[in-house]
């Protein structure tokens, strides 16, 4: 992102300070009230210093802004802020005119970077814009269990063939690891150690020590040391969307939480019991499923339903990382304000889309809504009121036909193109927003709807659910599914995905992005990324799907490795504007606005000064409430007493179930005009939630683990 790399040194800590004409301004960390795209609504208290030396003055500014935010290096850059409203309590004379210009001229002209940590635990206390999500597809899939080591090999459908050239070869296409099949029918997958043969693409599969020597040296070398297995890992065929749970042996039940939940050791997937009812609950793609025993029936349990102890579980224990999933708690509360922050990214109007067809376009009408998709391509292209819009790596684009020339859009018929429901496979386009332009460049940023991660009864969960069946041309476009891919969360890195055990048989990693890949090539779809040849890899087959134009394989091409894009450094590396793909897309630096001042910390001052509703500035010192006044800090005897404490647990905004109707959009209320004096209570209570969010977001600001590539606790 050009705009925050411009600052990305600068420092991130509070209070930061911007040089005025008159002296400095010390800007605390402010207090978001609204939030909605990439704007920013809120207040922050301040300090004048003089610069004869005089003595500080205290105020309050509202304004609004806009956002940039890199999940890369997890830092937002509050920028173009509009000061709406400028208060001195302590100023009563002709001097807060001067005062306020003084704010008006030198805040519009900074720039403050903020971390994603500090920004989404503000937000706590924000007005978010929310969207209903009833008619996401919670039905279960096919749920399978073994008690030894086994793989999934999932097909999308009926096994589909394509030629691999130079060779009498074929690849199974549809499906997420290499299966290929010989010229006389039989055939073979491998690890790089282990090979496997059958005489079907549905098995059974059976160890082979003779796989052919062709076909072998194709393959890459594995890369480390493989485990020996005492047997081959099982594989499990499946041409629907299913979900394998794998034990190492009989399910080991351990307690946990007070002895009120029970949890299975010997597995990579959330097993979890609730003893005093004896339901069993499984966590797939971010969702809850419940069942008396294995062969359920398994039924949908919303996240806000689960049993109380549930949130128990300790965040340091084995399982801990399933918090996450537990409305309420802190964790889950955490990711879902995460996901309120765009990703952004500044593009130049030069940047042009190349869209392939199998044949003449082809669409077909979206029901309930005056849009139709393009069926017949890898890249999302809608038909809106006879204009053409796609989607690519988190960039619009515009043409006055389907085949093009394609233009970066600088505006969307956003209003239609949000009616779109989950049962479409283009539906995650409705996370994709255009800003905001310039003669030359187009602000746009994109929120995890995009990648297929969405809110949900308080949690976040992958996938629309939906089964998006795939184009049934002699190309294969698969669509991105919810199920089959071992689906983990992770609050630091996002989503995590593999085929079954972690003990390297078949692992795989997927570089993601939003919508599909593009051209008309074939190869498997892992989830909600780009595709340009496809990209993803399995782990020690690594075949990366090196495919021509022509939507031919070759088999002469040595198939490249594609490490997931995890985080070595202990960064999270999901931000689509940062790749390969979308680098050139980029403005100049030169085109975006450079001239932002630079808001330096202030490391001798505490970040503990607050505004109330009303400008008030107060201080928060020892546990106690202190008001400005006079030129000093007093004990605010209204704010500090017992009797209007609130519960201890930290107080965070109630997060929205889904409605069974459309949520209102946030209310145009005016921010800097209460309707009404707030109570004491109230200015407690707002003022001990800013607080408790601030400390929050700076101890996950310092608390930022360096996650592991896999790490069990944190699956699911």
């Amino acid at each position: 992102m050009l705009l925050l790399s411009s600052l990305h040194a600068r420092a991130l800590e509070w209070p930061q300070e911007v040089s005025a004409a008159e002296g400095t301004i010390i800007v605390y960390q402010p207090q978001p009230e609204a939030f909605k795209g990439n704007q920013l609504s809120g207040r922050a208290a301040m300090a004048l210093v003089p610069k004869s030396g005089g003595e500080q003055i205290f105020g309050t500014f509202w304004f609004t802004a806009r956002v940039d935010s890199d999940t890369d290096d997890d830092n937002a850059l509050v920028r173009d802020l509009r000061v709406t409203q400028v208060r001195w309590p302590e100023s009563r004379d002709a001097g807060e005119q001067r005062f306020t210009a003084i704010v008006e001229a030198a805040i519009p002209e900074a720039g403050f970077v903020i971390s994603r940590e500090r920004l989404a635990a503000s937000l706590a206390t924000a007005e978010l814009e929310t969207r209903s999500l009833e008619k996401l597809n919670n039905d279960p899939p096919q749920i399978l269990f073994r008690e030894q080591l086994a793989v999934l090999l999932s097909y999308d459908g009926k096994p589909r063939y394509a030629d691999i050239e130079n060779s009498n070869y074929q690849r199974v296409v549809n499906a997420p690891i290499a299966v290929v099949r010989a010229g006389n029918g039989k055939h073979y997958v491998t690890n790089g150690k282990l090979w496997y043969q059958a005489d079907s693409a549905m098995g059974p599969w059976t160890a082979t020590s003779s796989p052919p020597a062709d076909l072998v040296k194709a393959m890459p070398a594995p890369e480390g040391d493989l485990p020996n297995w005492p047997t081959p890992p099982e594989i499990v065929v499946a041409t629907e969307p299913t979900e394998l749970i794998v034990t190492d042996g009989a399910p080991e039940w351990t307690p946990l939480a007070g002895g009120e939940v029970l949890y299975v050791t010997n597995t990579e997937s959330p097993w979890l019991r609730n003893l005093s009812t004896g339901n069993m609950y499984l966590l797939l793609s971010g969702r809850w499923f419940r069942a008396k025993n294995t062969s359920g029936p398994w039924t949908f349990v919303p996240a806000d339903e689960l049993p109380a102890a549930f949130a128990d579980i300790p965040p340091a224990s084995d399982i801990g990382g399933l918090r996450t999933s537990v409305a309420g708690t802190p964790e889950a509360e955490d990711a879902v304000l995460d996901a309120q922050i765009p990703q952004t990214a500044a593009i130049s109007r030069d940047t042009t889309l190349q869209v392939a067809y199998e044949g003449t376009p082809r669409f077909e009408d979206i029901p309930g809504t005056s849009v139709a998709y393009a069926v017949n391509t890898g890249t999302q292209v809608l038909r809106v009121d006879g204009k053409y819009y796609a989607v690519d790596n988190g960039v619009w684009f515009t043409a006055a036909r389907a085949t093009g020339p394609w233009a970066v859009a600088d505006s969307i018929p956003s209003d239609e193109i949000k009616k779109i429901p989950p049962s479409s496979p283009v539906y995650n386009t409705t996370y994709v927003n255009v800003y905001e332009s310039t003669p030359e460049i187009v602000y746009v940023g994109y929120t995890p709807g995009y990648l297929w991660s969405f809110p949900y009864y308080g949690v976040p969960v992958y996938g629309s659910g939906w089964y998006y069946r795939p184009y049934p041309g002699p190309w294969y476009y698969p669509r991105p599914p919810t199920w089959g891919f071992n689906v983990g969360y992770n609050p630091w890195t996002g989503w995590s995905f593999g085929l079954s055990w972690s003990s390297g048989f078949f692992n795989f990693g997927v570089s993601w992005g939003g919508g599909y890949y593009h051209g008309h090539h074939h190869g498997w779809y892992g989830g909600g990324g780009y595709r340009g040849p496809v990209v993803i890899n399995t782990g020690y087959i690594n075949i990366g799907n090196n495919i021509n134009v022509g939507n031919r394989v070759d088999f002469g091409d040595r198939i490249n490795r594609n490490d997931i894009d995890l985080n070595r450094d202990g960064q999270r590396r999901d931000n689509l504007y940062n790749r390969a793909e979308n680098r050139d897309r980029k403005a100049d630096p030169s085109l975006v606005k450079r001239d932002l001042k630079r808001a330096t910390s202030n490391s001798k001052l505490k970040n503990n000064v607050y505004a109330d509703r009303d400008g008030r500035v107060l201080k928060h010192e020892d546990n106690q409430w202190q008001s400005r006044d006079k030129g000093g800090w007093k004990q605010d005897p209204e704010l500090n007493r017992p009797a209007t404490r609130e519960a201890t647990r930290p107080a965070r905004q109630d997060l929205p179930k889904p409605a069974t109707r459309d949520i209102p959009k946030p209310s145009n209320r005016d921010l800097q005009k209460p309707a009404s004096r707030p109570t004491t209570h109230d200015r407690h209570r707002d003022l001990d939630r800013a607080q408790r969010a601030r400390n929050h977001g700076a101890m996950q600001e310092r608390n930022r683990p360096r996650p592991q590539r896999q790490s069990r606790n944190l699956r699911r």
